[in-house]
């Protein structure tokens, strides 16, 4: 079952609980569809929507499915209808090129409007959409501090405490039954966390490869898997390649 398949057979309500940790001391929560939720602060956090994918494409004469916004809007709205956060944030490629909130249908607008009313947003640029959004709710900036977190799109090299970042798009892969499953994840060792993209059409990058070196204490870092119905926390010494 995927995420957009469980968001409409429970309702727009997440049925499975997400899996605590902690981010530079802060308490935070592991959705299974994909969000980061914070508690202390009411903040919910999503990486990677790459809104109008689909529409992008098109635009280069490349034909994709057009379904890519509303099947991701609908996993959005059913995570901000179970937390109600105060703030949310969107940690950057909130759409996948720079004119995908220009010339977003007023459907979808509407949809982002709804999902916003009564509640602060920020959308963080990210290398897709350096140039922030177009006529949405919200306000747009490149970086963000809050309740002793950095919020960015891109992870920085070297040690960054309360690191929160997406851009790279971690997924891992477990060994299971003598087949080996690989899944998007959370990818934490405590004291900095990388997000998995939030947008149904976006692929992943694995924890074992090159770009991922020196981002985290392998030795305490976990992998949070997003499985069909819940969250696998994996060490990393016990992911395969």
């Amino acid at each position: 079952m995927n995420r957009l398949a469980l968001a409409r057979e429970t309702n727009g309500l997440v049925a499975a609980p997400g899996v605590e940790t902690t981010v530079h001391g802060v308490a935070a929560v592991c959705d299974p569809f994909g969000a980061l939720y914070l508690p202390d602060a009411g903040i919910l956090v999503v990486s990677d929507l790459h809104l109008e994918k689909g529409a992008a494409f098109a635009r280069r004469g490349m034909m994709l499915p057009p379904y890519d916004t509303l099947a991701t809007l609908t996993v959005l709205a059913a995570v901000i209808s179970r937390y109600d956060p105060k703030l949310v944030i969107s940690l950057g490629d909130n759409f996948h090129d720079r004119v995908g909130s220009q010339f977003l249908p007023e459907a979808f607008r509407s949809l982002i409007v709804t999902m916003a009313r009564g509640r602060e947003w920020v959308w963080i640029n990210g290398n897709h959409d350096p140039d922030g959004t177009v006529a949405l709710p919200g306000h747009s900036m490149d970086q963000m501090t809050h309740s002793g977190l950095t919020f960015r799109h891109e992870p920085r090299t070297g040690p960054q405490a309360g690191e929160i970042a997406g851009h790279l798009h971690p997924s891992a892969t477990v060994r299971r039954r003598e087949k080996s499953i690989r899944r998007p994840c959370f990818a934490t060792d405590g004291t900095r966390l990388l997000m998995p993209a939030f947008g149904l059409m976006s692929g992943g990058l694995d924890l074992k490869h090159k770009a991922m070196a020196g981002l985290f204490d392998r030795t305490s870092l976990v992998a949070h898997l997003l499985g069909r119905d819940r969250i696998y926390s994996v060490r990393y010494g016990s992911l395969t390649a």
